[in-house]
């Protein structure tokens, strides 16, 4: 059996390490599944994680996956959604996965195939500590509160959820099922959106958590107005200030050895990344999924299609992204 030692102080995740086992898929699934339901955050160390173990694992928890339509991801298995991470070498902020579209996935796994010689580690944040942690003010202020993401709405957008391009103004407020945005015609064009908890439940805990585009649109991305809060008013730059400092000093990193696996639950944790030294010798695959037992927010569209099988949004236009 593995030895399991659960997170402590400046580790906020289970570490799993190997003592005999040949592969992660050695491991016991539901064990597997009840530390994860628990503490949302494994890092599997010391299997021999090839990339068939890896999607292999990956399949033993979820159902369907995601494709991220970043344009600088390396797809590496089609039928699985399986991609490299984000190429490039700038550190990334703070985020859960494709926290930008209202299909956000339940779990991101991470596999290293090869660990850079130093950098490139990658951070992660409990949503949940990053909000006990926050300025009383900030706390309160994004309590009750919603993020509207509103972005326009690409052709290729509309033919993909109404099954036309050019759709009439009946069509456009009531939109058919299970179609996630609500659309609206303006003076620019059609916009599309969709709109979230500030702070929000995590699938499987009880406190609120932080978790959003909010930290990478703003210092990545250098748009503070995406999203924006529910009154269509940008969310204060003091607070967005606030919450990257109280997530910056809470994260932890993963300093990547060769055969490691990362499993973290994206509806309660955010990662991102430190400067990478030499991208061409870190080489990760991810894996975004949906949970065989997952409890699905209630705001989710019923019958997602996310859900179903291997899900391809409609991709209009290259995104930098994540």
């Amino acid at each position: 059996m593995a030895d399991i030692s659960l997170p402590g102080a400046g580790r906020p995740y289970v570490l799993v390490t190997a003592r005999g086992e040949a592969d992660v898929l050695d491991l016991d699934p539901a064990t597997v599944a009840a530390l994860y339901r628990r503490h949302g955050a494994l890092l599997l160390r010391g299997f021999t994680t090839d990339f068939a173990a890896f999607r292999g694992f990956a399949d033993q928890f979820c159902a369907s996956s995601v494709l991220n339509e970043s344009p600088d991801r390396q797809l590496l298995d089609e039928a699985a959604n399986i991609q490299s991470v984000n190429g490039g070498s700038a550190a990334f902020p703070l985020h859960p996965e494709l926290s930008r579209e209202p299909w956000k996935p339940d779990v991101c796994f991470f596999a290293c195939f090869q660990a850079p010689r130093t950098q490139g580690a990658t951070t992660i944040c409990d949503g949940i500590e990053l909000v006990r942690h926050l300025p009383e003010a900030v706390r309160a202020g994004l309590t009750r509160r919603r993020l509207l993401y509103i972005q326009r709405a690409a052709p290729e957008v509309l033919l993909y959820w109404l099954g036309t391009a050019t759709p009439d103004d009946a069509l456009l407020a009531s939109p058919p099922p299970p179609c996630p945005y609500v659309f609206r015609r303006t003076s620019d064009g059609i916009v599309r959106a969709f709109s979230r908890p500030a702070l929000h439940k995590p699938m499987f805990a009880d406190a609120a958590a932080f978790g959003n585009f909010l930290l990478f649109s703003t210092f990545f991305n250098g748009i503070p107005t995406y999203p924006l809060l529910d009154d269509g008013q940008p969310v204060p730059e003091p607070w967005l200030w606030a919450i990257k400092d109280v997530g910056d000093r809470l994260s932890a990193g993963i300093v990547w050895q060769t055969g490691d696996l990362l499993m973290l639950d994206n509806s309660r944790f955010m990662h991102g990344r430190t400067a990478i030294l030499d991208p061409d010798e870190r080489r990760i695959a991810s894996f975004f999924g949906y949970l065989r037992f997952a409890v699905p927010d209630a705001e989710e569209v019923p019958d997602a299609p996310w859900r179903k099988a291997a899900f391809r949004p409609p991709q209009p236009a290259r995104r930098t992204d994540a």
